[in-house]
């Protein structure tokens, strides 16, 4: 099947979507329609042989023993702190930059979200900064890979050990959930901490047709946790009996099916985000864009494409008229939101509001054609700021 064409939108020109899924889907429908019929066919939709095999290949991938398929992303870092044995009352450090959803699943439990400004060049979680933040509250710690780039795991799991006191040391929980295929060093994201929280929204790198989240862990007993609690507490010796206030979290069985299909292909589309991603790096010269970089220690799977600049708001009109779509990612930290109005103190959110005023995402996903990044990088390049207004 033939990708559809993109819309016109002005004269000589076609607009760039930011993510097209319908061209993705149409390059696996055959493999999907025949996974969601081997799953009709079954006449088994929850917690059968597909979310079974899915957890298998997606522990295999990402390098951990465990996967235990959830409902979605949010609800797999509720789960994982929970099993990781966060109550209600305790701390938990999370960055100041990040999507609301990371802060949303600490206050799910009860516990108190402190959050740690990000380094300026990765945007990801400083550990120098964290390592203020940790005290004797401190149950667990949460480090977001943002936009694909994984946070510096050894730098931050040498300042939580060394916060270890009486009560333990704090659980280090990775938000995984724009980090499909990244790597640390030599390993995988989702097997650096004691358990990964993973979203399998649509637009995620590997996405479903829905909802869908998943939790990995090395943790044989954190694993079973979270497979109760996903599960209403139930035990897999007595169900029908609650031995914890679980809920109901399953990643179900037409969702797992499809999963795996796009699984088979997550290397190879990351492989041509990557590839979009050095073309951009390469071709865009402009001085009033500031454009992320890989650190050494780390590969990212380019979730998104993020630059910077002080004139945001310009260059975003600039795009728009050049018929490119581009996004916010994210415009207001956490602890600015009305949710945490009452609780949250102005301050420590810096680094982050300024993020929120000057960050760009612009369109990578792999079905980008040639002329499609030509024309998101003439367009870049061809922006030129009013300087005295932004």
């Amino acid at each position: 099947m033939s990708a559809p064409s993109v819309p016109d939108t002005q004269p000589g020109g076609r607009r760039v979507a930011f993510v097209d899924l319908v061209r993705a889907h149409a390059e696996l429908r055959a493999q999907i329609d025949e996974a969601v019929a081997r799953v009709i066919t079954r006449g088994r939709f929850v917690l059968g042989e597909e979310l079974e095999a899915f957890e298998s290949e997606f522990a295999s991938y990402v390098g951990s023993r465990h996967c235990v398929g959830v409902a979605n992303g949010t609800e797999a870092l509720v789960l994982a702190l929970g099993a990781a044995g966060v109550a209600a009352g305790d701390e938990v450090v999370v960055p100041t930059n990040t999507c609301s959803p990371t802060w949303l699943a600490v206050s799910a439990l009860g516990a108190v979200p402190v959050g740690v400004e990000p380094d300026p060049d990765t945007y990801t979680m400083d550990p120098s900064r964290l390592r203020a933040a940790l005290g004797a509250r401190t149950a667990a710690v949460v480090p977001v890979h943002l936009y694909g780039l994984a946070a510096d795991m050894d730098a931050i799991r040498a300042a939580v050990e060394d916060s270890a006191s009486g009560s333990g040391t704090p659980r280090l929980v990775e938000d995984a959930a724009q980090a499909h295929g990244t790597r640390y060093r030599s390993r995988r994201a989702g097997s650096l901490g004691d358990a990964a929280a993973w979203s399998f929204y649509p637009t995620k790198n590997l996405g479903a047709l829905g909802d869908g989240g998943a939790v990995t862990t090395d943790d044989e007993d954190l694993a079973r946790r979270v497979r109760s609690l996903r599960n209403y507490g139930w035990g897999e010796a007595d169900p029908y009996v609650s031995r914890t206030r679980g809920m109901n979290s399953r990643l179900d069985e037409i969702q797992a099916a499809i999963l795996r299909v796009k699984l088979g292909r997550l290397e190879e589309w990351n492989a041509r985000r990557a590839a979009i991603a050095d073309a951009y790096i390469s071709r865009i010269s402009n001085p009033a864009l500031r454009l992320p970089r890989e650190p050494a220690w780390a590969r990212s799977s380019w979730h998104l494409f993020v630059l910077r600049s002080p004139w945001r708001d310009q260059l975003r009109e600039h795009m728009d008229r050049l018929g490119v779509a581009t996004l916010v990612h994210y415009p207001v930290p956490p602890a600015d939101q009305p949710a945490y109005a009452d609780d949250s103190p102005s301050e420590g959110s810096e680094l982050a509001r300024q993020l929120g005023s000057e960050v760009l995402s612009v369109p990578l996903h792999p079905h980008l054609s040639a002329a499609e990044v030509d024309q998101v990088v003439d367009a870049l390049n061809s922006f030129e700021p009013v300087r005295g207004d932004r």
